[in-house]
This record gives structure tokens, C-alpha cells and sequence, in this order.
């Protein structure tokens, strides 16, 4: 399984090959990716990574709703089910 959490592109550079890359921020985590299938995002954009590759430029409104229903998920109290 797989979860989509959106990251937003922090800086962006060409690699190897003419790829581009970037570094992502997920809440207080940073991450390098490859930019091959979105050479389109720019800084700023939020962006959905898979193993590494950002797959999916979102919309900053789709973007902020995930991550308030992140937030929501994240506030609920642990339990045994």
C-alpha cells in the first residue's frame, strides 16, 4: 500500500543527464527526488512522491486539504482498533 502525502518542492537542479531533481519538504522532513515525470514543478509547487520520483503536481487548495486531513488523523487518540 501506498500513502500520498503532498510535499512541497523546496529547491530544484538539474543532475546527471540533464535530470532534474529537488528537495521536497513533508512537515518537518526533507527528501531528495527525481523530477523526470513533473519537469514542470517548480519551488513552491506541492508535489506527490512514490519511491523517490514525484509522481503528480497538485494545486495548492488540494495540497492544504490533504494535510489538514493528515492533521485531523494525526489528533486522534491511539487505541487498540
Amino acid at each position: 500500500m501506498c500513502l500520498a502525502v503532498p510535499g512541497q518542492l523546496l529547491e530544484r537542479w538539474l543532475g546527471p543527464g540533464e535530470i532534474a531533481y529537488g528537495r521536497v519538504a513533508f512537515g518537518a522532513v526533507r527528501r531528495e527526488v527525481c523530477l523526470a515525470y513533473t519537469p514542470e514543478a517548480q519551488v513552491g509547487d506541492y508535489l506527490i512522491v512514490h519511491v523517490g520520483v514525484a509522481i503528480q503536481r497538485l494545486d495548492e487548495a488540494a495540497a492544504r486539504a490533504t494535510l489538514a486531513l493528515w492533521a485531523t488523523i494525526d489528533a486522534l487518540p491511539e487505541g487498540d482498533g
